[in-house]
């Protein structure tokens, strides 16, 4: 076959694939688009043959697996190069200059705490920083009582409740504390933290609605974190605001005509700011607006009415008004774990869907007994809720002799009294910046003179936790949410005398004068 030969069978070949591919439909347009792009551009046409023929290798390739048959296998000097370069994230952040500065001055108790206690320097402070209200760490009886039970029960209840770890003992407590407050019913978890945030998700699930006050404690929003619930924000125990948010709620849901568990959650006595909520007028709003609400009285919970019963006596508000009454048995009652009070449907509903109940061991009999105790010396001795109220206002009234620089904005029977420099003082001074700072360096300076005292930290406002998000177009820090106030916090007891309360609130206000005067 000679070349002309070739060349004919040539032609014939391209004839015929020319005549098949005029036969599919579209093609003519094809081919018109590839003459005008090749007069036009020359180039894209290539370049455009390349990208189709690399997407038809792409999509005829095998696909890559890392299952079993497609797994990367590395050599044993590969895997020790791996393993050489790794570097594990540290688990807890190295610590801020302002952290480490603090720290460093902290100090620390030795021995049992009390209305006097001896630090690690060898020096012996009066204790103004222990919420050890009614002195029940130092009280006999109750010493007596607790060797008693730990003779006979031992040390740890070795289970759940709901399983075989609930003793005589507790129930008892259950009931002595629900008799106390005045409710049906009373559920006790082993650890004060875990209550309320295990409370909150027993009831309101995903689809439902919390309304909270912004300022609630770092507990409770756990808890609502847990739940998964729709949330809405009010402004720190601002009612109007509250019942705006509640009309709004109101008029989605009957808009969507979706029924859905509702609830309100808000503390009795704020643990961030130190004043109390007004309960009648929250009551008011639940059953206008058809709400639950969960009460915190962590801290109002021996502290506040005439026999302790906290804020419900205090207000003259019937208990059973509320859903559920959640507290603390750690602080004023110096035991542990925590309470919820309400209806018995409530509280049986906890004992299978609480999970820091179910998957909890059950208090230590020694705390059981001790709680049952503390609520016997609480219903016969209503006289030292008067002591108590008498020594507040003793440190108060030495404090606020300030000068115009410190104000108490706790509330008045608050026995947690937190004391902030007066805004308008630092603005004057030109202090508003490093406020944190100043109030430390006042608190070393108490502890200088003899008093140990605290002031305000919460939970997530490190500076090594602060981490910026934007919200509605706007950066957004962590510890800008809810209401956090920098101040003083001291803690005042039935056990401290006269004097020294006021000597103490002297202190307080010669120091905080002592600081300031140097930062000018």
């Amino acid at each position: 076959m000679d070349l002309q030969d070739v060349q004919a069978l040539v032609k014939d070949y391209s004839a015929t694939l020319s005549t098949q591919f005029q036969r599919l439909p579209g093609s003519a347009i094809i081919v018109r688009y590839i003459k005008n792009s090749y007069q036009n551009d020359p180039i894209r046409s290539a370049i455009e043959l390349i990208l189709f023929l690399f997407a038809l290798k792409y999509l005829l390739s095998p696909s890559y697996s890392m299952q079993r048959g497609g797994q990367v296998e590395l050599t044993d000097e590969e895997i020790d190069e791996q393993i050489e370069d790794w570097q594990p994230e540290p688990l807890v952040a190295e610590l801020t200059e302002e952290e480490q500065h603090e720290l460093e001055r902290r100090p620390t108790i030795v021995g049992p705490t009390g209305p006097k206690v001896k630090l690690s320097n060898g020096r012996t402070v009066t204790n103004l920083a222990s919420n050890n209200v009614f002195n029940f760490i130092g009280n006999d009886l109750l010493k007596e009582r607790a060797i008693a039970t730990l003779r006979y029960y031992g040390v740890g209840a070795c289970g759940p409740p709901g399983f075989y770890g609930t003793k005589d003992v507790d129930m008892k407590a259950e009931a002595d504390i629900a008799n106390f407050i005045g409710v049906p019913d009373c559920i006790i978890y082993s650890q004060a933290f875990s209550t309320i945030s295990s409370v909150i998700p027993a009831f309101s699930k995903r689809g439902d609605i919390i309304v909270a006050d912004k300022s609630v404690n770092y507990a409770i929003r756990k808890g609502i974190e847990i739940s998964r619930s729709t949330v809405y924000w009010y402004e720190h125990n601002n009612l109007e605001d509250l019942e705006r948010v509640l009309a709004d709620v109101e008029k989605t849901q009957k808009r969507k005509k979706k029924l859905t568990r509702r609830f309100i959650v808000t503390e009795g006595l704020f643990e961030k700011s130190g004043d109390i909520v007004d309960l009648p007028k929250i009551v008011e709003l639940k059953y206008k607006y058809k709400f639950r609400l969960i009460l915190d009285e962590t801290w109002s919970f021996l502290t506040l009415g005439r026999t302790g019963r906290g804020l419900t006596e205090h207000l003259n508000v019937d208990p059973n008004e509320i859903d559920m009454i959640v507290g603390s048995l750690a602080n004023s009652m110096c035991t542990g774990g925590g309470f919820c009070c309400g209806s018995k449907e409530i509280v049986d509903h906890q004992r299978i869907s609480g999970a820091a109940y179910v998957f909890s061991a059950a208090l230590p009999a020694i705390i059981s007994t001790t709680i049952s105790e503390i609520v016997g010396i609480m219903k016969a001795n209503p006289e030292m809720l008067i002591a108590l109220r008498e020594n507040i206002s003793i440190f108060r009234a030495a404090v606020e002799k300030s000068d115009g620089i410190l104000e108490c904005v706790s509330d008045i029977a608050n026995p947690v009294v937190m004391i902030r420099v007066k805004p308008d003082y630092l603005r004057e001074k030109g202090l508003e910046d490093g406020e944190d700072r100043l109030l430390q360096d006042i608190v070393d300076e108490v502890q200088a003179g003899g008093f140990l005292i605290t002031r305000v930290k919460t939970v997530g406002n490190s500076q090594s936790e602060k981490k910026a998000k934007v919200v509605n177009g706007k950066v957004k820090k962590d510890s800008d949410e809810g209401h956090f106030m920098p101040c003083l916090k001291v803690y005042i007891t039935v056990a401290h005398g006269k004097k020294d309360l006021e000597r103490a609130g002297a202190l307080v206000r010669s120091s905080a004068t002592k600081v300031l005067g140097r930062k000018k």
